[in-house]
């Protein structure tokens, strides 16, 4: 999935443009140093927003690996287990990023501002849905993939994706508090 996020133009257009979330030229995205996991697993970035923020792979392995997102605001945590997940929370969610923090009747207003400033929303999302092969039926609602950020990071997946910054302090949770790893 990831060569069609850097080279199908409905894709590029999609995801570069609208979900902020640019994979056209993976080899110039280095992850700065002094940015780790607790872990010690390994931190691969694959993607960058506009504002220079990080879409990272945590661990070995392909496309399946989890996707961690690291702010320059000094905020980091789980987006996805796997780009495909990730894939669908931009498709129904581009505006994720503002959701930290955001009661259901804000996250709505936020989302209905997003279609006010972009009316072609859903036409664009379902070209790029279908140039990557996925059925829209298939695609989960905005509250759900919303709640999905939420679950992951309440979840174990949270700690063990757990970024340090430069000073070797944690950087702050995107969605909410990490859990205790010793629960």
């Amino acid at each position: 999935m990831l060569p069609l996020l850097s080279s199908d133009p409905e894709v590029v257009a999609f995801f570069a443009g609208v979900a902020d979330l640019d994979a056209t030229d993976p080899a110039d995205y280095l992850l700065e140093d002094g940015v780790w996991l607790s872990s010690g697993a390994r931190l691969e970035q694959f993607a960058r927003a506009g504002s220079g923020d990080a879409f990272c792979f945590v661990g070995e392995g392909g496309e399946e690996r989890p996707v961690v997102y690291i702010s320059l605001d000094g905020e980091a945590g789980p987006l996805a287990l796997g780009l495909p997940e990730l894939v669908r929370l931009c498709l129904v969610a581009p505006w994720w990023r503002d959701a930290p923090g955001r009661t259901v009747g804000e996250l709505k207003a936020i989302a209905v501002e997003y279609r006010e400033d972009m009316p072609d929303l859903d036409q664009r999302r379902d070209r790029a849905a279908r140039a990557l092969g996925l059925d829209l039926a298939s695609l989960p609602s905005e509250a759900a993939a919303v709640a999905r950020l939420v679950e992951l990071s309440q979840s174990p997946i949270a700690a063990a994706c757990l970024v340090v910054g430069y000073e070797g302090e944690p950087l702050h949770p995107l969605f909410g508090a990490v859990p205790d790893s010793s629960d």
